[in-house]
């Protein structure tokens, strides 16, 4: 979403000019017997006509940071978005209605498109049915698998005519000096610095005792000789099952991670109020203009390690990963890539700037791009035995979007593809043809670039566009022949056996699983994609889907996401995640880590198929 470049308005005067002020609370109690609440508009003093206005502000209070669908009943049906209040605080939480009124198409992948940030949190339009809102009936919320009993008090509801900046009415400070939540304290909370270095040397004592129960080649692969070496990663099929093949010629599964980094930045435009202390200059990021981004995660590295803690941090990252046996990377700092196998992500093809992640595919320009970008990004890593493939992109929106691709093609600038588009649809135009247009067009976009990157680089695997899901068409899925490997990102407690069997049955090669992640709502931080109730769960979790999706013959790699949490205040779509396997101050979550040991001490027998894998169900009750 792009901001405004509107002067701020006083957070009363905006309120001023909303339409009515609500006559009672509401509160909305959540239990396994309770997970839906439902008011008339007109119990908030609301009108069912909302033609005219363009925020919907909430008044609201939430006890747990938990994904809450917030939903309407309007004159096409309902429709709904999830939306994640600040926890502990009561705030102002604006939503423009237009995410309601008609689809947003300015995003390149899943995250661009769906996850909006706000000051007092975020929210995601996933799946949202548009429509009018001239006849709007009652208001939802409601939540699936609610845990900790939560409490959402909502003190009002206004609609207002003009920009609406969410605000924390009470408590005004939320975050401390470390970059904790201060209304909801946890368990590895610290106090002071004193705590915090004797975290520190704890944490420290336990990865020395953990050292040498993984039994690894210099790559991270199973010191097995099984195949030829070549110097490079490659993939094989033995006995009926697929496996990368490491440079030394040993079997290697990939037990990755996704972003490792010293730290993340949050922004503070119109909440700089809200935190306790701001970092030092040398933590913070500015645009001109703007107010800066800052990281308490790298403040943190600055206190425990002083002088050179970029180095430090380093090296002990990289002893983590390998002692826990996490042995390839993706999306991470490139000073990591000369100690870990990593994944590279190629960038410029015009996806970003492009149509709903759609360059112009068909016009000299892309094509020149394409060039480029091998040339540029692949050429100099051509010799390097630690690098495992490349992406392509991440999570494409299009997929089941055909029509609304094409209509955005059609409503944009004049292009080769608009061209090609128009003449193509002067011969027909039904769903059938437009869904036939672009599935055409991205397999054009798919040789373009693979063609260049073998150009720059015969050496590397190509590891394809990671999907969100596999919730798309087998021709979708036979697009991916052109690479090495069928990639994809699925957030559950387990991968779908059928569906991953269907997707081999017509593909029979190696499957790569790009994102998954489990976590725990609390201490300021939603529990993310998937959800369970507390730290030793996260550690089960892990377990059960990593086990199980290495059972499969043809999955090769598990890749989780992210290294660390994300900041209370979130990324910068708004994203507060807790799903590292540490916290913002570097802390280790001992529960998590010691599951994911067990699991990779022996995910080579249960690939083999010598050995089940473990299983684990999830539970609410």
């Amino acid at each position: 979403m792009r901001l405004l470049n509107m002067r701020v308005v006083p957070w009363l005067l905006l309120i001023l000019v909303s339409c009515h002020s609500t006559p009672g609370n509401k509160r909305a109690h959540f239990t396994p017997e309770n997970t839906r609440f439902s008011w008339p508009v007109s119990s908030f003093g609301l009108p069912g006509n909302w033609d005219g206005y363009d925020y919907l502000v909430l008044d609201i209070k939430v006890s747990s940071p938990q994904r809450y669908h917030l939903g309407l009943y309007t004159g096409h049906g309902y429709t709904e978005i999830s939306i994640y209040p600040f926890q502990g605080a009561r705030i102002t939480f604006p939503v423009p209605l237009h995410f309601f009124r008609k689809p947003f198409t300015e995003g390149s992948e899943m995250a661009d498109l769906y996850s909006h940030s706000l000051e007092t949190g975020w929210f995601n339009i996933w799946d949202v049915k548009t429509g009018p809102l001239y006849k709007v009936d009652s208001v939802v919320l409601r939540l699936e698998q609610p845990l900790d009993d939560p409490v959402v008090e909502i003190y009002g509801i206004t609609l207002s005519k003009k920009k609406v900046i969410g605000k924390v009415i009470e408590p005004k400070v939320l975050v401390d000096r470390f970059g904790q939540w201060v209304p909801d304290r946890g368990p590895g909370d610290v106090c002071n610095i004193d705590q915090l270095r004797a975290r520190w040397n704890s944490d420290d004592s336990l990865l020395e005792r953990q050292k040498d129960l993984l039994q690894r080649d210099a790559y991270g692969g199973f010191p097995e000789k099984a195949a030829k070496a070549i110097g490079f990663f490659y993939t094989k099929k033995i006995g009926g099952r697929w496996w990368f093949v490491d440079p030394l010629g040993n079997l290697f599964l990939a037990t990755g991670m996704n972003g490792v980094s010293p730290g993340s930045f949050t922004r503070t435009k119109n909440r700089e109020y809200i935190f306790e202390e701001m970092p030092p200059q040398e933590f913070m990021h500015r645009r001109e203009g703007e107010a800066p981004r800052v990281s308490y995660s790298l403040w943190n590295q600055y206190r425990h390690y002083g002088r050179g803690w970029r180095q430090k941090w380093k090296e002990k990252t990289v002893e983590r990963m390998q002692t826990w046996g996490f042995n390839a990377i993706n999306w991470s700092v490139d000073d990591l890539n000369d100690t870990m196998v990593y994944a590279k992500f190629l960038y410029g093809w015009g996806i970003e700037e492009g149509i709903m992640g759609f360059p112009d595919v068909y016009s000299k320009d892309f094509e020149e791009k394409a060039d480029k970008v091998a040339r540029e990004q692949c050429a100099p890593l051509k010799d390097d035995p630690r690098m495992l493939g490349y992406f392509l992109g991440n999570e494409p929106v299009f997929p089941g979007k055909e029509s609304l691709v094409v209509d955005a093609f059609l409503a944009g600038p004049e292009t080769k593809t608009k061209e090609k588009l128009k003449k193509f649809l002067a011969q027909g135009d039904t769903p059938e043809r437009r869904k036939q247009f672009v599935y055409d067009a991205y397999r054009h976009f798919l040789q373009v670039a693979v063609e260049a990157i073998k150009r720059y680089d015969p050496n590397h695997l190509i590891l394809g566009m990671r999907f969100g899901n596999l919730n798309i068409s087998d021709e979708m899925i036979q697009t991916a022949r052109i690479f090495d490997v069928f990639s994809f990102n699925r957030y559950t407690y387990t991968l779908p056996s059928r569906k991953l069997d269907h997707v081999y049955a017509l593909l029979d090669m190696p499957i790569l699983v790009g994102e998954f992640h489990f976590g725990v709502p609390g201490r300021g931080l939603c529990p993310g994609l998937v959800k369970v109730p507390d730290q030793e769960a996260r550690g089960k979790a892990y377990r059960n889907y990593v086990e199980h999706a290495f059972a499969h013959p043809a999955v090769v790699a598990t890749f989780w996401f992210l290294w660390r949490d994300q900041p209370v205040t979130g990324r910068g779509d708004g994203e507060n995640y807790n799903i590292g396997m540490v916290d913002v101050k570097d802390l280790m979550y001992r529960n998590l880590v010691k599951a994911v040991m067990q699991t990779h001490q022996h995910v080579y027998e249960v690939h083999k198929g010598v050995l089940q894998p473990y299983s684990w169900q999830m539970s609410f009750r």
